[in-house]
């Protein structure tokens, strides 16, 4: 039985009203949720195309069914086609173009990796460290748009690494080899004392065989929006330089289980960082705007704290009776956060992606190392402050039940794809933002870097970390020739 106009068109409405009410539900989980960000952008492009197909189909129709010449109806959309087709395929084809041209760039790049070995007596601060970062702080190279999306054109990022090789202890920095020398001056000039040395890619050393050898790795995630500053070292007193006997350095638990690392076995820490440039953030609820996350975070969370008006920053809820703003009552904790949340908004900002990775051959894979390398973090965390943790959505972690993978072959990819993007040194760019459950960047200060990549002092005692024998100095004006 043939439908009737009405019962047709009933039946378009409620299909476009589905298809409306889906396509708005994943507007709202891309823009206003940050959590798994690939896969909602997925559902949302899919919800769209089915709410045009919808749609398109029953403007189709009712133009059809109302015209009063349906060939001339259709020769109007078979002429439209190509503008169709060309707007389709640019929104396709435009972020396959963009990293075509990175790739095409990044091959071209050089790359460079130095060593640094530390003198037996370290008695800077972290705060040298932090100064020694503003070298790191790299906002050109990009260009202008063309530049960008046609060159491939990127600003620098660098790779802090942290590496024990069966518990021999390694600094190592890599970076563009165009960058070198102004890297290796810079340390220079905050750590006296200190050999920097050019090194072979370790990394580049190892190649997976998922017959003798087990990988575990993980990138680690903000608790706590990107404003909320970890433990830093201020908090530890450091930046007052104490004597030895009283420091308390933060690095020291992760230096000590790096040091720990028996033979056969390896553990890697790579802190990715490039500058924070408000440009790469897209205010939630717009398409183009760009807007300063690190900051309007910050100003929310103290917004809230002392129920501040975000217009006019005056505190306080307004008092029924007078209609006065009364004082917010804020707690000596809330205080704090506020002080450390503005104290952290004042320096020099960093895109930041933590990574680690585990390595040993099978028969001295040591389970208890990967509870290590989650827990030596937890010295930066505070109850009110941030903490670093695994995202749970990233390699390893997803598989929680044996039946999700019965051939080890889900490990075996995993394995070989964060060795790959860890040899990459691949995270703000494709291919690692491809990879389903990617973590995207924290957004961190020179103060907080600083405080998780530094170089100890003695009061790291680590015996496996390799330190200058001997202090260096120029030798006497008045030596006989």
């Amino acid at each position: 039985m043939a439908l009737s106009p009405v019962q047709y068109h009933m039946i378009m409405d409620i299909l476009i009203a589905i298809a409306v009410v889906i396509f708005v539900f994943n507007i709202y989980r891309y823009f206003f949720t940050s959590h798994k960000l690939k896969e909602h952008k997925a559902y949302l492009l899919w919800s769209l195309t089915g709410f045009v197909i919808v749609f398109c189909f029953w403007l189709f129709v009712t133009i059809s069914a109302n015209a009063v010449d349906f060939n001339t109806t259709v020769s109007v959309i078979i002429a439209l086609s190509p503008l169709v087709v060309m707007i389709a395929l640019f929104f396709i084809f435009i972020n396959l173009w963009i990293d075509y041209t990175r790739a095409k760039a990044f091959l071209k790049q050089e790359y460079a990796i130095v060593e640094v070995k530390l003198p037996k007596e370290t008695v800077k601060s972290p705060a040298s460290m932090e100064l020694f970062l503003t070298a790191l702080h790299q906002t050109s190279g990009e260009g202008g748009w063309f530049g960008k999306y046609w060159y491939g054109k990127t600003r620098a990022w660098f790779s802090l690494e942290l590496v024990s090789v069966e518990g021999q202890i390694h600094f190592f920095i890599w970076m563009r080899k165009s960058l070198k020398n102004l890297i290796s001056a810079s340390l220079y000039a905050q750590f006296p004392g200190i050999e920097v040395h050019d090194a072979e890619d370790y990394a580049q050393s190892v190649h997976f065989d998922p017959k003798t050898m087990s990988i575990w790795a993980a990138d680690l995630g903000f608790s706590k929006p990107d404003a909320y500053p970890l433990m830093s070292y201020v908090d530890y007193g450091l930046d007052k330089d104490p004597k030895e006997e009283f420091k308390v350095d933060p690095i020291a638990p992760v230096i000590e289980f790096l040091g720990s690392i028996g033979a056969n076995q390896q553990a890697w820490i790579q802190i990715i960082v490039r500058a924070y440039k408000k440009s790469d953030h897209v205010e939630p609820g717009h398409i183009w705007k760009k807007y300063d996350k690190r900051i309007k975070e910050a100003e929310k969370i103290v917004n809230e704290l002392h129920k501040r008006d975000p217009k006019t920053h005056v505190a306080g809820a307004a008092d029924e009776d007078t209609g006065f703003s009364k004082m917010p009552r804020v707690t000596k904790g809330e205080e704090e956060i506020v002080s450390a949340i503005e104290r952290n908004i004042t320096k020099l900002g960093f895109d930041v992606g933590i990574r680690l990775m585990y390595i040993a051959k099978k028969e001295n894979f040591n389970s208890s190392n990967i509870g290590g390398m989650q827990s030596i973090w937890k010295q930066y965390s505070a109850p009110h402050m941030n903490s670093l943790g695994t995202s749970d959505d990233l390699w390893f972690e997803r598989i929680d039940l044996p039946w999700e993978d019965i051939s080890g072959k889900t490990a075996e990819h995993y394995s070989k794809q964060a060795l790959d993007m860890y040899k990459r040194r691949s995270y703000f760019y494709a291919p690692y933002i491809h990879i389903h459950g990617h973590i995207k960047p924290l957004i961190m200060s020179s103060e907080s870097l600083a405080t998780i990549y530094h170089f100890p002092g003695q009061v790291a005692a680590t015996p496996t970390l390799t330190r200058v024998p001997s202090k260096k100095s120029q030798a006497p004006a008045n030596l006989p020739v």
